[in-house]
């Protein structure tokens, strides 16, 4: 670790660095949004110091946010231990975040660490955020699809103010499909910022210490309402096409 390394992993940036950073990796991340590292990098550096910071503030001035501070737990499939989570009540937080885990095919080890937000402290803000994005998802049953993570971000940026999360939302809708962007605006956008603007902060929420408590309950505490079922509405609208199109392709009496 270098002198001006404040943490592992930590690389420190001067301003004119940070400004390059900040519109080379947003560039990039907007082409291609399937470079999780330059959308994290662009996270990590449109974020400080201000957005960063009064998140950390907002954590402070919270009970469990200040707890969650001190601990600074960390969200792997180790500390979760993702067999005891299969034990747990079907309606749980524990097991509705398994069984999306299992459903979408993705594992809470992916998450890279954080580098370029100089504080330790906002590095692990940003940190804890990253690694409980799965878990907004699981509570609004949201899928990983590109319809589904655009209603995240949404949510996120409504609760929590991250830029990156913002601008994902107003951009990536327009790579959609015109169906998928249209049932975005018409249900999933106005879900998203009416939830996340009501909901309590979800980064003062220690998911870790309420994994066998009711989500329905844990919903209703938060402020957050479920949004209908994306993948129904997706499977159905697939259904309608294609009877349409058999539609069109069968033959005409004579």
């Amino acid at each position: 670790m270098s002198n001006l390394s404040r943490y592992a992993g930590h690389v420190p940036l001067n301003t004119f660095q940070h400004i390059f950073l900040t519109v080379g990796s947003g560039i990039a991340a907007f082409i291609n949004p399937r470079r999780h590292d330059l959308i994290a990098t662009f996270g990590e550096v449109s974020a400080e110091p201000y957005f960063v910071n009064r998140l950390r503030d907002q954590m402070l001035a919270d009970p469990t946010g200040r707890r969650i501070l001190r601990d600074r737990p960390r969200i792997t499939s180790k500390s979760l231990d993702l067999e005891k989570l299969k034990q747990l009540p079907e309606n749980s937080i524990g097991r509705s975040y398994l069984k999306w885990l299992e459903d979408e095919k993705v594992s809470p080890d992916t998450r890279l660490p954080v580098r370029f937000i100089n504080d330790p402290e906002c590095a692990y803000v940003m940190q804890r955020y990253r690694e409980c994005h799965d878990f907004y998802h699981a509570i609004t049953g949201l899928p990983v699809v590109m319809e589904g993570e655009v209603a995240v971000k949404a949510f996120e940026f409504a609760n929590t103010g991250i830029p990156m999360t913002g601008l994902a939302a107003l951009t990536e809708p327009m790579k959609l499909k015109a169906d998928q962007r249209q049932r975005l605006f018409d249900i999933y956008i106005p879900w998203a910022v009416t939830n996340g603007l009501r909901s309590e902060s979800l980064l003062c929420v220690y998911w870790e210490e309420i994994l066998e408590r009711d989500a329905d309950e844990v919903r209703q505490e938060l402020g957050i309402d479920m949004p209908p079922n994306m993948r129904e509405l997706r499977r159905k609208e697939k259904l309608k096409k294609q009877q349409l199109k058999q539609k069109s392709e069968a033959p005409t009496a004579a």
